[in-house]
């Protein structure tokens, strides 16, 4: 384990895991449903779907946030799935940022149906959000999402740059033989657009992903294609950051981030619980390990009980995963439900 940074002292109010490290970060997976079908994300066809009951209910999200909260945590990012198919999501928003310490609400989409969204996100407190997208032509775009959809998640990113979202990300997971050969044109819309570009390793979570060897790409790797078309300039981390490597390049008005799970893993730095779609609190993507969060709040614990499963999860959250030590690893959950 790494010594904790500067930017992760620990105050009175955080609640910290067995590593010493703050746990300051929640992620809430609204919605195991997609309109889109990415192979390493969301099997084809999908076989089932999570009945509506199967679903923390608003109020008994905010139950759980408020409590998440009091003990600590400051950032919130809403995933799915497709967080935006939830209907009232803008309406639940409104709420979340009501909740006394919490400082940033973020949102993750594939963006197919922000174009119409955008407005009514902004409205409801959200100025942060990423967009995951893979390829920047239209038939790779279709082959990768089993949508021709390119030109609506296109259209989504520029009404919310018309409307001044402080922050939009586009996530590319980087998959050798596949798209590979478009990081320079990703990188490229960092020139003149105030967006940052970030490149994702392939990771192999879920049953059907497609992920192998062949098809892995390391940051490092990635780093040293783009630097072949031009320097790279690191850049100091904020607080709340995730866990990307910021680099600009001289005079463009994006960043490029560089996120590393697999080659370089940012572990003695993780400050996240996930809570699935299932209602099931998760301390580490790359772990199967669960706590039935949703039992607690349906069994009639109250905010004590889901203070102390939330304690307990923090408590057993691993040092590190184990990806490189265990030949032919996989994360058991579907990424649809635990959240991207």
């Amino acid at each position: 384990m790494q010594p904790i940074g500067p930017e992760h002292v620990v105050d009175s109010s955080q609640a910290v895991d067995s590593f010493a490290r703050p746990i300051n970060y929640f992620r809430v997976s609204l919605t195991d449903q997609c309109n889109l079908r990415c192979h390493y994300c969301t099997p084809r066809p999908l076989a089932d779907k999570l009945p509506l009951r199967e679903l923390l209910s608003y109020e008994e999200l905010l139950k759980v946030l408020r409590v998440a909260v009091g003990l600590g945590v400051r950032k919130v990012r809403l995933t799915g799935g497709e967080p935006l198919l939830r209907r009232d999501v803008e309406k639940f928003i409104s709420g979340l940022l009501q909740i006394p310490g919490l400082q940033d609400v973020r949102l993750t989409t594939n963006g197919t149906l922000l174009a119409g969204k955008a407005g009514p996100l902004y409205r409801a407190g959200v100025r942060k959000v990423n967009v995951s997208l893979d390829s920047l032509r239209a038939e790779r775009y279709r082959q990768i999402t089993g949508a021709d959809a390119l030109d609506q998640v296109w259209r989504g990113i520029e009404q919310a740059l018309n409307l001044g979202f402080e922050q939009i990300k586009l996530n590319m997971v980087v998959m050798r033989g596949i798209n590979d050969d478009e990081l320079a044109d990703f990188a490229e819309l960092s020139r003149e657009l105030p967006i940052q570009v970030r490149f994702i390793e392939f990771m192999p979570v879920g049953v059907d992903t497609g992920w192998g060897p062949e098809r892995y790409l390391s940051a490092r790797e990635i780093m040293r294609k783009l630097a072949e078309s031009g320097p790279l300039e690191p850049l100091a981390a904020q607080n709340l950051d995730g866990p990307a490597r910021i680099y600009r390049r001289p005079g463009n008005l994006g960043t490029l981030g560089f996120i590393s799970p697999i080659s370089e893993h940012f572990c003695a730095r993780c400050n996240r619980l996930r809570l699935t779609a299932q209602g099931r609190l998760r301390s580490c993507l790359l772990s199967d390990l669960e706590t039935d969060l949703k039992a607690v709040v349906r069994g009639g614990g109250g905010e004590t009980g889901i203070r102390l499963a939330l304690l307990e999860t923090i408590r057993k959250k691993p040092e590190r995963h184990r990806l490189l030590e265990t030949p032919g690893f996989n994360c058991h959950g579907r990424m649809s439900r635990i959240g991207g």
